[in-house]
């Protein structure tokens, strides 16, 4: 029974290293909403059919990321919360390849918390700079959060990375100790702290973190990324140009595609056609139209 319970460990943490080095269920999720949210948003806003291909031309393809882009530097929850999934997905990836130093001197300490800290403080800043400090402040102390339950699972054993060869079963003695799986996992490596011994709630903590990653990749950034895709808001700006359409001059609104000389290619809102706009200047309101939840 007990070799049996061995194995099936074993295997279960072979999953877990497997899915670290491909990124997890997060790129898979990233991935489809890259592709599927911003149809949906272009979709809702213009009024789906043949305007969203016109838009998209009209666009051309190195503009598409713009809707996307667009979405997430004007959201701040929808900004944070995708923000603190990528540096978790990023971290967790990279952990996988042996990026968390293990040891207990100086140096390897300095090395833990450098690769700990440095990039949620990054994507805090980023935070800070577009939404205000707040937004920064617990975007990087959400993602560092995440990262610090990586690092207390590779530290105690719980998960390995890839590249480290096994030397049998001599650290079994602290399986106990140091975590669940520990001991049972060194046929597959000794990358980590065999006398590292996490407080009680700290090993909690790093258990309930892959519980709220998934959550927070799976179920919140979806929900966030549909619920901006069908506010009804443009993804970029809405400006007033004047618009000819053959021999007659108009006053529209477009919603920005892309920047032709001193003009602007845009949606336009009036005629529900691509318009050519001279002339144009910035407007206050994004809305074009009553939120999905409100018709």
């Amino acid at each position: 029974m007990t070799g049996a319970a061995g194995t099936g460990t074993d295997r279960d943490l072979e999953e877990e290293r497997r899915a670290d080095r491909k990124g997890g269920p997060g790129h898979t999720v990233l991935l489809a909403l890259a592709l599927a949210v911003p149809v949906t948003k272009v979709a809702y806003t213009v009024g789906g059919g043949d305007a969203v291909r016109d838009v998209f031309v009209g666009m051309e393809p190195a503009n598409w990321p713009d809707v996307l882009l667009g979405m997430v530097i004007t959201d701040p929850l929808l900004g944070s919360v995708l923000a603190v999934v990528v540096s978790r997905l990023v971290f967790a990836l990279f952990a996988a390849r042996g990026a968390v130093p293990t040891g207990r001197g100086r140096l390897a300490h300095l090395r833990r918390i450098g690769v700990t800290v440095l990039n949620p403080l990054a994507v805090g800043v980023i935070d800070a700079c577009l939404f205000g400090p707040w937004w920064g402040l617990g975007t990087a102390l959400a993602a560092y959060a995440l990262r610090k339950g990586v690092v207390v699972e590779y530290r105690t054993g719980r998960r390995r990375p890839h590249h480290a060869h096994g030397t049998g079963h001599g650290s079994g003695h602290s399986g106990h100790d140091s975590g669940q799986g520990s001991g049972q996992g060194d046929a597959h490596g000794t990358a980590h702290d065999p006398d590292y011994r996490p407080p009680p709630w700290l090993r909690r903590a790093a258990a309930a973190e892959q519980g709220a990653a998934l959550v927070l990749t799976a179920v919140v950034l979806p929900a966030l990324f549909f619920v901006s895709a069908l506010d009804g808001q443009a993804w970029t700006s809405i400006v007033a140009c004047r618009v000819t359409d053959g021999t007659r001059t108009a006053d529209a609104r477009l919603i920005e595609l892309s920047r032709k000389g001193n003009g602007v290619v845009g949606w336009n809102l009036d005629a529900e056609e691509i318009s050519n706009g001279l002339g144009c200047t910035g407007t206050e309101s994004r809305f074009v139209r009553e939120p999905w939840w409100r018709t």
